[in-house]
């Protein structure tokens, strides 16, 4: 019996695989529990179909995430920090301020998007990642000022 996940299987197949398998376990466990259907025609064209749509929402999401970019590397965020002697850091900027900031301009970004590689506890301009998908990455710029 032939099959298309729907749903990945650890060991076993992951979505969008054509296996073949033997047929009471395609019938009783991958079909029964939702992990599989039978791969007729039909089903082949209609997986093929959604499999195009979803490919066409993705490129979309990633022109979006594009211009996104772009938009964001022309921002410069200035963070106003208290310091003690000798010009030190109390403590290290969180994501959560540097959102915060965003939102101010505009910008709806999740805090868990924004790579921080080294903690921002000194004065000046530092460089901060956001990864909007995982092949657009832009580069913020991050003011800390007195």
């Amino acid at each position: 019996m032939k099959v298309i996940f729907i749903k990945d299987l650890k060991n076993q197949g992951k979505k969008g695989e054509i296996k073949e398998v033997k047929d009471g376990y395609g019938t009783n466990f991958l079909i029964k529990n939702g992990y599989a259907i039978i791969a007729s025609e039909s089903n082949l064209k209609h997986f093929n179909a959604q499999k195009n749509k979803e490919l066409l929402e993705e490129n979309l999401y990633l022109k979006e995430c594009e211009k996104i970019k772009e938009q964001l590397e022309k921002e410069i965020i200035n963070l106003k920090v208290k310091v003690g002697k000798e010009d030190k850091i109390f403590g290290s900027v969180s994501t959560k301020q540097i959102v915060n900031e965003l939102k101010k301009l505009n910008y709806n970004i999740d805090k868990n998007k924004i790579k921080i590689d080294y903690p921002l506890s000194s004065l000046g301009s530092h460089i901060v990642k956001i990864e909007l998908h995982k092949k657009v990455i832009a580069n913020l710029k991050v003011n800390l000022v007195k």
